[in-house]
């Protein structure tokens, strides 16, 4: 039904309706044909041969109005036989194009009905007028000539349904690689958006902090000003390091063969905590069970859950005391970043794109996000991450969880 329809639809585009040239040339290439056949058998006369002139001519039309030419086509051929022609193959001949181009424009059951239709009335005319027995080759040759071109034109009608079908498959999986290709680059976008929050956000916290507290010692303390200025240059180094290496991913497209940086990983965790350290915020690790290796991506996101958490803690909580727990089990690492301080603005504490972008990280290497206030006070970020990332599909449910002490 689909491909009939598609047919359908084919042929009632303004275009396809028209005849065209090679229509025009059709009809007195078979007027000739068809001639040659009555001087062969009998010639019936002026009536005859415009009989066949009109067989021919309405063929033209057959893009137009498929079952009109057949039924004009049959009954000037059945109009000959009661004339006293017979029906030779050669003048049988506009029948059998009218037959043949039928089932590629009309539905399959249509072409059927009318080639059925039209041998059984050529078959009844040549039975009532014809000569010689009723078995005769003069009587029942025509009959398998006009069906084998009626099997033909559907074998053509399938021939074409059939590379038209490979032609939309082709197109659609064209549209389809071309989409996901899109949703890839989208998605490599929000990647790379999330790293570049998470190193501006982190190290520009860090440097507001160190830069006021040097300001407000430099009077008094030159000393630790100035170590605090230090920090401050390592700071502002590190966040142009990171930038470098998350935007060099971009230049690969000019140069392929550029190194990347290692993506930063719990092995870095010292150095990040040295940095809050050195900003004022007092940070315990303490890790719990056997240590375990875990996956590039899973190694990035619990890196990055840690930075933009203690972030959230320099930015949002009024307390210079922050707790990082990581415990190993047999199925993942659970990471655990919590403070006692309190909110400064406890409506929105903490907002933004951070939970956001956590979240996402952590749901894409198939982990879960818990955030969450304290009961005896203070903020907690619990997440639960697997050893190795697997990227599942991960049913929506609520973002946020209130976490238990």
């Amino acid at each position: 039904m689909t491909t009939d329809r598609h047919h359908l639809d084919r042929r009632h585009h303004p275009d396809r309706r028209l005849p065209t040239r090679g229509d025009w040339l059709l009809a007195p290439g078979l007027y000739g044909v068809s001639i040659a056949g009555l001087s062969m058998t009998d010639d019936p006369g002026p009536s005859g041969r415009v009989l066949m002139a009109v067989a021919c001519g309405v063929l033209v039309w057959y893009r137009a109005r498929p079952r009109t030419v057949v039924v004009l086509v049959t009954l000037c051929t059945i109009a000959m036989g009661v004339m006293g022609s017979v029906f030779s193959t050669l003048l049988m001949t506009p029948v059998l194009a009218a037959v043949y181009l039928l089932p590629q424009r009309v539905e399959r059951r249509t072409a059927q009905v009318f080639t059925v239709t039209a041998v059984g009335l050529l078959l009844i005319t040549s039975l009532m007028s014809g000569t010689g027995g009723i078995l005769g080759h003069e009587r029942l040759g025509f009959v398998p000539w006009v069906l084998l071109a009626g099997a033909i034109g559907d074998a053509v009608r399938n021939r074409r349904d059939y590379v038209s079908a490979v032609e939309a498959r082709a197109e659609l999986a064209e549209r389809t690689r071309e989409e996901e290709a899109r949703q890839r680059v989208g998605e490599e976008r929000m990647r790379i958006a999330r790293d570049l929050h998470d190193v501006i956000a982190h190290h520009m916290a860090l440097a507001h902090v160190q830069a006021g507290a040097a300001a407000h010692l430099l009077p008094t303390d030159p000393r630790q000003a100035q170590q605090l200025l230090g920090h401050l240059t390592d700071t502002t180094s590190s966040v142009l390091h990171e930038l470098r290496a998350t935007l060099g991913l971009l230049r690969r497209t000019d140069r392929p063969d550029a190194p990347l940086e290692p993506a930063p990983g719990l092995a870095q965790l010292p150095d990040l905590i040295a940095a809050f350290e050195a900003a004022g915020l007092a940070v315990t690790v303490s890790p719990q069970g056997v240590v375990r290796p875990l996956s590039p991506g899973v190694d990035l996101t619990a890196y990055r859950v840690v930075q933009e958490a203690l972030t959230n803690v320099v930015k949002h909580a009024e307390t210079g005391e922050a707790t990082v727990r990581l415990a190993y089990s047999r199925r993942g690492l659970t990471i655990t970043v919590s403070d006692n301080g309190q909110s400064r603005d406890p409506g929105t504490r903490p907002a933004g794109y951070g939970l956001i972008g956590m979240r996402e990280r952590v749901r894409s290497v198939g982990g879960e996000l818990f955030t969450g206030r304290r009961p005896q006070g203070g903020f907690e970020v619990t997440t639960e991450l697997p050893l190795q990332s697997d990227n599942p599909s991960r049913p929506g449910g609520p973002d946020e969880k209130d976490v238990p002490s």
